[in-house]
């Protein structure tokens, strides 16, 4: 288990933006998160009064992105930043997600990793039942002289 104390610091999302509490589990391949930060009336993805359930790809999006970062991380490397350049199969179980009691469990796992790009499976799940699936293609940006991307 860690604590997002222990990894915020590795990717871009800051404040509210940062939807990911903690990682449950996770290795070489496949991500596990939990997040409350659907119920959080500062949600800063909420519209019309609620979180529609689409927000879920932004929920796995980090997952990925976190992913990413620890395997950089546990390799002694800073993770090249990656942009989400298409959503494949996406599925959606619900409409909205803001009025679902206790946490959701994003779990992402990497299916192809190449030289710049990556794909991922993606599923969101909320006791028990698959609120989201779906496949993600993430593009990597080129590492500056100070370890910031850049296209």
């Amino acid at each position: 288990m860690l604590p997002k104390s222990a990894w915020a610091h590795l990717i871009p999302h800051a404040g509210a933006m940062c939807l990911l509490d903690e990682v449950v589990d996770w290795d070489a391949t496949r991500l596990h998160a939990r997040s409350a930060s659907h119920l959080r009336a500062d949600n800063p993805l909420r519209a019309d009064g609620m979180l529609h359930a689409v927000n879920l790809c932004e929920y796995a999006a980090q997952a990925m992105a976190l992913h990413g970062a620890l395997r950089g991380r546990a390799a002694g490397a800073v993770a090249r930043p990656g942009l989400l350049v298409a959503l494949r199969d996406v599925a959606l179980a619900v409409e909205r997600v803001d009025d679902l009691p206790g946490r959701l469990q994003v779990h992402v796992e990497c299916l192809i990793a190449m030289a710049d790009s990556l794909q991922y499976a993606f599923r969101v799940e909320h006791r028990g039942g698959v609120l989201a699936t779906g496949r993600a293609a993430v593009m990597l940006q080129d590492l500056d002289e100070q370890g910031r991307g850049h296209g």
